[in-house]
């Protein structure tokens, strides 16, 4: 008797069908074949970021963000009233200036006349501080040695390096008496420095609900601090705002 032909054709094609091994799958390689792309685990994790990067703000945001004139420089007293309009959230924010300057490897510390923030901890460092870094415990903001504590402190670089706490002439952390360099170090002083790979110098330098005077007078010794000199432009924002140019001419 003569073979089904439509009965061999099936099973012909069942074995022709077959995975390349790469995210392709061949379904059926006679005159009509297709090859369908199965996504890849790259694929699907690329898909996951360009989410992620996509962020859509809200309609406050938006209604907020058109009361700020993007085409022009607002005065620090401007700039800190139309904030206080324009940050949306009843918590009282935090205010923050970012400066975009000449170069990098700018830092220091200045104290404002209107601190807000926490305290800074200061320590002088003796092998009970370098027991506790050790251990992975850091209780400080700011480490004092002498030249002579620097051969038991570079081991532990890995650990105080990244966070910002490696003693430093530089900035006045080695020193030939800690003891008395630490009264000159004020515990309510506001440090800064730029990124690490570009010209930006973030801080904040109060409270939304600070007086508008109060803002003022932190901005402005946080400026003189840097050195408008070395300023290109300067922006302020809160929390939950849009940012505001500032002009100091």
């Amino acid at each position: 008797m003569p073979k089904d032909k439509s009965k061999y054709t099936k099973e012909e094609n069942k074995k022709k069908t077959k995975s390349s091994g790469k995210g392709e799958k061949l379904a059926d390689m006679s005159v009509d074949a297709t090859i369908i792309n199965e996504p890849t685990e790259e694929d699907l994790k690329k898909e996951v970021k360009i989410e992620k990067r996509i962020k859509v703000r809200g309609k406050k945001y938006q209604t907020v963000k058109k009361m700020v004139d993007k085409s022009i420089t607002y005065s620090p007293k401007d700039a800190f009233e139309l904030l206080k309009k324009v940050s949306i959230g009843k918590f009282n924010q935090t205010v923050e200036l970012h400066l975009n300057v000449l170069s990098k490897g700018l830092s220091g510390e200045v104290s404002l006349p209107h601190f807000t923030g926490k305290s800074r901890r200061i320590a002088i460092f003796n092998d009970e501080i370098a027991a506790e870094i050790k251990l992975g415990k850091v209780n400080f903001d700011v480490l004092l040695a002498t030249p002579a504590d620097m051969p038991k402190i570079m081991p532990l670089a890995k650990v105080l390096g990244p966070k910002g706490l490696l003693p430093n002439p530089k900035n006045g952390t080695i020193v030939p008496d800690p003891q008395k360099a630490a009264a000159g170090f004020s515990s309510k002083a506001v440090a800064y420095k730029t990124e690490k790979d570009f010209p930006l110098i973030h801080a904040s330098i109060g409270k939304l609900k600070q007086p508008t005077e109060e803002l003022v007078a932190n901005l402005d010794s946080f400026i003189k601090a840097v050195n408008l000199k070395n300023i290109k432009r300067a922006f302020v924002k809160s929390t939950m705002s849009p940012s505001i140019r500032v002009s100091f001419s």
